[in-house]
C-alpha cells in the first residue's frame, strides 16, 4: 500500500469516527476520488485497509459500506474493550515511569482544557491520546496492538458517548482517578477504575443508543 492510500485511510477513518460518514453509508470510490483530488486506485486501497480494520464491509452489488453494529454486538465490543484497557492499566501501574507520568499528565491537562470549553471534538482527540498512552505504558506490544485495533473500531461510538450531557466532565473526573492510581502504582485500583470508565451499560448504554439513533436520522 502507498503512503497516499494510508493517508486517505486515515482521513476517511476520521470521517467515520466523527459521524461525517455514518453507519450504513455507501463509500462511492468516484465521489471520494473527486473529493480528495486523487485517482480511484489509492481510494480503493484505503477502503480495503478500512475493511481489514472492520470499519467498512464490502457487500455484493453495493460495494463498500460503513459498518453498522447491532446493539448486542456493540455491548460485547465495549465489554471486551473494558477488559483490555483494565489489563493495560494494571500493567501500566506496575511499569510506568516518571517521564511517562508527565506525558500522561499533559494529556490529562488537554482533556481538562477541552472539557472546560465544552469542545467535544477536542476532548475526543485528547481522550484518545490519554488512553493510548496507558496502552503504551503497559509495555506489552501485543496487548497495545489489540487494544488499539478494537479502539479504532469503536471510535465512532466512543465519540457519540461524549455528546451525552455532562459526560465530558464526568469522563475527565474518571481520568483523574485513573491517573492518581497509576501514579501511586496501585495496580488493581487502576484496572478497576479504567474498566468502569470504559464499560458501557445501563443508562450509559441507553444514552449511547439514543445518540446513535439520532445520528442515523440526520
Amino acid at each position: 500500500m502507498s503512503k497516499l492510500s494510508d493517508e486517505l485511510r486515515e482521513r476517511i477513518e476520521q470521517d467515520i469516527a466523527t459521524g461525517v460518514l455514518g453507519p450504513g453509508t455507501h463509500l462511492d470510490e468516484a465521489e471520494l476520488a473527486e473529493r480528495f483530488d486523487v485517482s480511484r486506485t489509492p481510494i480503493r486501497e484505503a477502503i480495503s485497509m478500512l475493511a481489514g480494520e472492520g470499519l467498512v464491509e464490502i457487500r455484493p452489488r453495493r460495494g463498500a459500506v460503513v459498518v453498522q453494529i447491532t446493539p448486542q454486538r456493540l455491548f460485547e465490543m465495549f465489554e471486551v474493550m473494558a477488559e483490555l484497557e483494565a489489563m493495560c492499566a494494571r500493567l501500566a501501574a506496575r511499569r510506568i515511569n516518571d517521564k511517562e507520568l508527565i506525558q500522561l499528565q499533559a494529556a490529562h491537562d488537554a482533556c481538562r482544557k477541552a472539557a472546560a470549553s465544552a469542545d467535544t471534538d477536542a476532548y475526543f482527540y485528547a481522550n484518545e491520546n490519554f488512553h493510548r498512552l496507558i496502552y503504551t505504558c503497559s509495555r506489552n506490544t501485543f496487548l497495545t496492538e489489540e487494544a488499539a485495533a478494537l479502539q479504532r473500531k469503536l471510535r465512532p461510538y466512543r465519540r457519540l458517548q461524549l455528546r451525552v450531557k455532562n459526560r465530558l466532565q464526568k469522563s475527565f473526573d474518571e481520568h483523574q482517578s485513573v491517573l492518581d492510581a497509576l501514579a501511586a502504582h496501585e495496580e488493581q485500583k487502576a484496572a478497576t477504575l479504567l474498566r468502569n470508565h470504559v464499560l458501557v451499560q445501563g443508562e450509559r448504554f441507553a444514552d449511547l443508543l439514543a445518540s446513535l439513533a439520532q445520528m442515523e436520522t440526520q
